[in-house]
């Protein structure tokens, strides 16, 4: 995650994420899953703006960015738009997380930010998480705190599961809720395409209608032809336990599937709790030809995009 001071703004990009596997392993006496994931950052970006002010009250404008129509999903598909109307302020996630970051430092200066939305939500590619480490990481600089990456990451664990791993920079394996995790190296950079279809899914009523594996699948043959540059194989090892409860729960899961298996991609598979899609590409070029297919056929936010992997220090 880029952060860049600008005079008094300091800016922020916060990238969308997938999942490439995803096995739902027990239900935990809290309620919540134990889960075992791969994901990645992608290149489809939020952008964060933050100016210090001194009247101590935090504010957030927060927008889809230009050209984007913000169309409730439902009335989408009809109009051309598959966006829904952003939550006010005080229900957005990286607001929560400035407020949180400035009682923990004790910090009486205030805060300015501006969200300019490119993630589609309620997707399952991470788009509120990553918002809100963000800001924390753009608020530690703007208020001169000198926090650690990891101090930051432990202040994101109080926000939300996926926060912590948007600190990280590349992909990572996550246990437990999602809290756990472990940074991995020497991943080749993929080529994917991510599809948004018109209409969302809550994450907990996903997990509900999840039937915890009898015999878990691990991550292994994935990681291995991950890291060996083998598109092939990374599609073919593709999973996601949430995509066949999600799919009776929406029947646009089976309607993306398809129309992306028509499109001669290597794999395809829902991404988090849905409804996104991500499907492997062979190159750039046929990532782009099968998002403009896609996007000629109806499924406006269709994204030709890459695997992120940076080399981030947590200290």
């Amino acid at each position: 995650m880029d952060v860049r001071r600008r005079g008094a703004v300091v800016e922020a990009l916060a990238p969308a994420k997938v999942n490439l596997f995803l096995e739902v392993l027990s239900r935990r006496a809290d309620g919540f899953h134990e889960i075992e994931t791969l994901m990645t950052p992608i290149s489809l970006y939020d952008h964060v703006s933050l100016t210090a002010n001194s009247t101590g009250i935090l504010s957030l404008t927060c927008r889809w960015t230009h050209g984007v129509e913000s169309h409730r999903i439902g009335r989408g598909a009809a109009r051309g738009g598959f966006w829904e109307t952003l939550p006010p302020p005080e229900d957005n996630l990286a607001l929560r997380g400035a407020a949180l970051l400035r009682g923990l430092a004790g910090v009486r200066s205030g805060a300015d930010v501006v969200l300019i939305k490119r993630i589609p939500a309620a997707a399952g590619l991470g788009g509120a998480s990553s918002d809100a480490a963000a800001v924390l990481m753009a608020a530690n600089v703007a208020w001169q705190l000198g926090w650690t990456r990891r101090q930051l990451a432990e202040v994101g664990a109080q926000l939300g599961s996926d926060v912590p791993f948007f600190f990280h920079g590349r992909a990572c394996l996550c246990r437990g809720r999602g809290e756990r995790i472990e940074a991995v190296d020497g991943l080749a950079r993929l080529h994917l395409v991510v599809v948004r279809p018109p209409g969302g899914l809550a994450t907990a009523a996903v997990y509900r209608q999840c039937v915890p594996a009898v015999r878990p699948r691990r991550p292994d043959e994935l990681l291995n032809a991950a890291r060996a540059g083998d598109a092939t194989q990374v599609g073919r090892w593709l999973f996601n336990r949430l995509e066949e409860p999600a799919a009776r729960l929406s029947l646009w899961i089976a309607r993306v599937r398809t129309a992306i298996q028509r499109l001669d991609c290597l794999g395809c598979q829902m991404s988090g709790s849905g409804t996104s899609f991500v499907a492997v590409c062979r190159h750039a070029r046929h990532a782009r030809r099968v998002a403009a297919s896609l996007r000629a056929s109806g499924l406006t936010a269709a994204y030709a995009v890459t695997t992120c992997q940076r080399a981030v220090a947590n200290d």
